[in-house]
């Protein structure tokens, strides 16, 4: 049976309604997921009039109860847009307040087993902040409402998987992080995460920070003294692992199907390789978790809301991305 799939609407001034909308007409996702989506009745109307989508609402109070067919899109109603105070567009804590809502309930259904995985949509940080919503965006939310201490980031785009040692610090602070220890823990948290979404064949390698990962110590030390070191001990472990890796080639490297994932050492490292590679398909999955929980990985593009030219893309790919992995998942 294909499997349950939870999406939250995103920031309802964003564009997540659109893609959604646009998404949920799509064969390829009929064909191989159920969803459901979490949001405003509202919303969803005034973006399947806007794209002129030819699907109807089919408002539900729980997954079991949704009608999985060609042409509908079964809607969890919150009902929390004030549509007086609403403008499409436009940062606002209510819809801050409502995206966390939605991500929330999205959960919810994940935790309790009633949906195989969470595929979101793009949330926006200034709309969280002015909602009192005390987290910087998804991934603290989920590990907060999972219970999980610093939930892994990882991309796919064509087969390629990069976890990210660091994520939103800068990167001055990013090069601090990068220890024997840190690499370490990341390298097995990521094996677990790989092994839990079914891979377990295959090395993991493990990014340069440095030009030419330092050429022995020549272009700054990290290399020297942290990667190859953290390198060693977990090959005596029994752990397959290589690097480091020189960055202007391990990426190519692993999308040539040497390495099954690359760890990045910093946020753009990471970012640059698989956005240049294909922006719109790269997904991001959050691992660690209990849950699982694809995403599209781009913002909420406030200037074009709610004039129907976003690229759904992403969001097909998140859903379909969330039905490969989910059998894992499944309660």
């Amino acid at each position: 049976m294909r499997p349950l799939i939870a999406i939250p609407m995103g920031d309802p001034a964003g564009i997540g309604p659109e893609i959604v909308v646009k998404a949920l007409t799509k064969s390829e996702v009929m064909e191989v997921a159920r969803c459901v989506v979490v949001g405003d009745r509202k919303i969803m109307e005034n973006a399947i009039y806007f794209t002129k989508a030819a699907i109807k609402l089919n408002l539900i109070n729980k997954p079991e109860e949704g009608a999985y067919e060609e042409g509908i899109l079964n809607l969890i109603d919150l009902d929390n847009v004030n549509m007086e105070e609403f403008k499409i567009g436009q940062v606002n804590g209510m819809c801050g307040r409502a995206a966390y809502d939605y991500i929330a309930k999205s959960i919810e259904l994940a935790n309790s087993g009633e949906v195989a995985a969470v595929s979101t949509t793009p949330i926006n940080k200034e709309s969280l902040k002015a909602g009192n919503v005390n987290f910087i965006g998804h991934t603290e939310i989920f590990g907060a409402l999972t219970q999980t201490k610093d939930p892994l980031t990882m991309f796919e785009v064509h087969g390629m998987r990069v976890f990210f040692l660091t994520r939103h610090v800068s990167l001055r602070n990013a090069c601090d992080l990068v220890t024997k220890d840190r690499i370490k823990d990341y390298v097995k948290r990521c094996k677990e995460v790989l092994e839990k979404l079914g891979v377990t064949e295959g090395t993991m390698a493990i990014a340069g920070l440095n030009p030419h990962s330092g050429e022995h110590g020549l272009f700054g030390d990290e290399e020297v003294n942290h990667v190859t070191p953290a390198v060693e001990e977990l090959i005596a472990e029994g752990i397959d692992v290589v690097g480091p890796i020189g960055a202007d080639s391990v990426f190519h490297l692993a999308l040539q199907g040497r390495f099954n994932s690359v760890l990045s050492l910093y946020h753009d490292q990471g970012h640059i390789a698989t956005k240049t590679l294909d922006f719109e398909r790269t997904i991001a999955i959050t691992g660690g978790m209990p849950i699982l929980r694809t995403s599209v990985d781009h913002g909420t593009a406030m200037d074009i809301a709610g004039k129907g030219v976003a690229s759904e893309i992403s969001m097909v790919e998140a859903i379909l991305l969330g039905a490969k992995y989910s059998k894992n998942f499944i309660k």
